[in-house]
């Protein structure tokens, strides 16, 4: 397995090199630049060509489009992401700044739609045909398919404009810093980002959890006496639980960029809301490097997802 690992983590390398190449070529094909989204429209108006110049050639953009890429990507070899073209700011303190509210809320989500949606799905299975079956089928299905944005606006207009009982947005209270004062500001956002995958898990969990429980091995323990829950819960569920690992690990990486809506609704203070800043002001160093970091978490995300499941199911062999 440690081979198996060192491989994947020397592949990544070449891999992340060619999609930086790949993003860094679509910023390069969008129309403007960041001295236009710089200037103010009216003092635009009022420079000249060589202001513009100079401003493109301060700024390093009137190099050639290899120059740059080369440029950028030496210095993020050596651990200098450079800094931020609209506002001076290092992008190492920006992402520091940023990253942990995303992975706060991201790490809320998983958990709790990993939690609720394997308990739902199972309990789906177990009751093949009833009337809980049919509604938490109904229910997954209206999960998958609504926008995440929707649920976020339904739930501060009632659960925070009516009723009061939780912050329309934000992270923090004025004043308070500690991980109790955030819980009231997470749950909202937290639950409404969650709400799709805890769908989709539902619906992995149900059918994987079917499948399990026609083999072969279950008849075997049904045959020997053992008690209902042992067989549905150590039995079928260990072997249903691969596919539902598979989708939790390649979803994370999701939950990071699915997170930029929800943070504009909720106004959350994550890494998400800065890159659609960085995006509109096309601020390529600041792009590129949250665009590595949600590549690099795709790359782990893969690999993660291949060692777990060959630790959960024996049968899997990792060449």
């Amino acid at each position: 397995m440690l081979t198996f690992i060192i491989r994947r983590l020397l592949i990544t390398i070449p891999m992340m090199l060619v999609i930086s190449f790949l993003v860094y070529l679509g910023l390069e094909l969008t129309p403007g630049d960041a001295v236009s989204h710089m200037i103010d429209p009216e003092a635009a108006a009022r420079m000249t060509e060589e202001q513009f110049a100079a401003m493109r050639e301060a700024l390093g953009l009137n190099k050639s489009f290899l120059e740059r890429y080369w440029i950028w990507v030496t210095n993020v070899v050596q651990g200098n992401f450079g800094h931020s073209l609209s506002g001076g700011v290092a992008i190492s303190t920006i992402v520091l700044d940023r990253l942990p509210a995303t992975l706060e809320l991201s790490v809320f989500a998983l958990i709790f739609s990993t939690l609720i949606g394997c308990v739902l799905g199972t309990s789906s299975a177990l009751r093949r045909g009833s009337g809980t079956d049919n509604a938490l089928t109904v229910v997954g299905m209206l999960g998958v398919s609504i926008p995440e944005f929707f649920f976020g606006l339904v739930a501060i207009l009632i659960f925070a404009l009516n009723l009061g009982w939780l912050p329309a947005g934000g992270r923090l209270l004025p004043g308070y810093e500690t991980i109790f004062d955030r819980l009231p500001h997470i749950v909202l956002p937290g639950i409404v980002l969650s709400l799709m995958m805890t769908a989709g898990v539902m619906r992995y969990a149900r059918s994987s959890m079917l499948d399990s429980l026609s083999r072969e091995f279950i008849r075997t323990a049904r045959a020997k006496g053992l008690p209902a829950w042992r067989i549905n819960l150590i039995h079928g569920f260990r072997v249903a639980l691969t596919p539902v690992v598979v989708l939790i690990g390649f979803r994370l990486p999701t939950l990071i960029g699915g997170s930029v809506i929800i943070e504009q609704v909720f106004q959350w203070p994550g890494i998400g809301s800065e890159f659609i800043g960085a995006v509109r002001g096309s601020d390529y160093p600041l792009v590129m490097m949250i665009a590595l970091l949600s590549v690099f978490a795709v790359l782990m995300a893969s690999l993660i997802v291949d060692v777990l499941t060959a630790l959960i199911d024996p049968r899997v062999r990792l060449g």
